[in-house]
């Protein structure tokens, strides 16, 4: 594989990581938190599940970078600007309605793109994908339902889920914005090119958020914020030094 072709799989597997990353930890900070016990145990796989996904992605990326580094190199010693996610998966946490709102307008997505990158051109993206895929289609049912239920619940949670909803859609946009790095890949049918997943996304979200009696807002914007590496919100710097002290500060650790 030529290097520019490479750094180009790098970037697109760094990406897939990076989301599932972030947004593991976010959710995983829900840990004895929840309103309820049975969504703290919820969340909590809903955590692993993603990690689990995260050592896949950046075990991957690691290899094809012919070093040393391992997932975990990955993860834990790459400062902020070098973090590919996008923008949603690194917001706070909010109320637990925001929460699930995040949670299911990055599932809705996941649940159309992982079915794609299961029949990818690279066996090890197919593979990883397929895996995935499995537990991304529970996630989706899960975090659907619960958005449905609090929206179409009390007048309070309705408003909470509308003000989750409003806050959020603004940030759906960059899902789909392509840049050369997706071309690349799309032109090597390793992955599909994110804008055209988005008539399937709109038509799955809209569905539930009329089942949840929700209001979408008119637009959002769909510039490529943390997939660019340049514009990520000082949230991710916050979280990036819970995530990685112990092993910033015992280089090598290991138990």
């Amino acid at each position: 594989m030529a290097t520019s072709d490479k750094d180009m799989l790098v970037q697109f597997l760094l990406r897939m990581g990076d989301n599932s990353l972030i947004l593991g930890h976010r959710v995983s900070e829900w840990c004895g938190h929840a309103p309820v016990l049975e969504e703290d145990i919820a969340l909590a796989n809903t955590a692993l599940d993603l990690i689990g996904q995260t050592q896949f992605w950046l075990g991957y990326a690691a290899e094809v970078m012919d070093g040393d580094k391992t997932a975990d190199d990955v993860a834990f010693l790459r400062d902020v600007w070098n973090f590919r996610n996008i923008l949603l998966v690194e917001l706070p946490n909010g109320d637990f309605g925001q929460t699930l709102m995040r949670q299911f307008l990055f599932d809705a997505y996941q649940s159309i793109l992982l079915p794609r990158l299961s029949k990818s051109s690279d066996p090890r993206v197919a593979e990883i994908a397929e895996k995935a895929s499995k537990e991304c289609a529970y996630h989706v049912e899960r975090s659907a339902d619960t958005v449905v239920g609090l929206g179409d619940g009390t007048e309070e949670s309705h408003a909470r889920m509308q003000a989750a909803l409003d806050r959020l859609w603004p940030y759906v946009g960059e899902m789909f914005a392509s840049d050369d790095i997706d071309a690349a890949m799309a032109a090597a049918g390793i992955a599909p090119d994110p804008a055209s997943l988005r008539s399937e996304y709109d038509a799955l979200v809209g569905k539930v958020m009329a089942e949840a009696t929700l209001t979408i807002p008119q637009s959002d914007f769909a510039h490529k914020g943390g997939r660019s590496g340049k514009t990520h919100t000082e949230h991710l710097g916050h979280l990036l030094t819970q995530m990685q002290w112990l092993q910033r500060a015992y280089p090598g650790a290991s138990w």
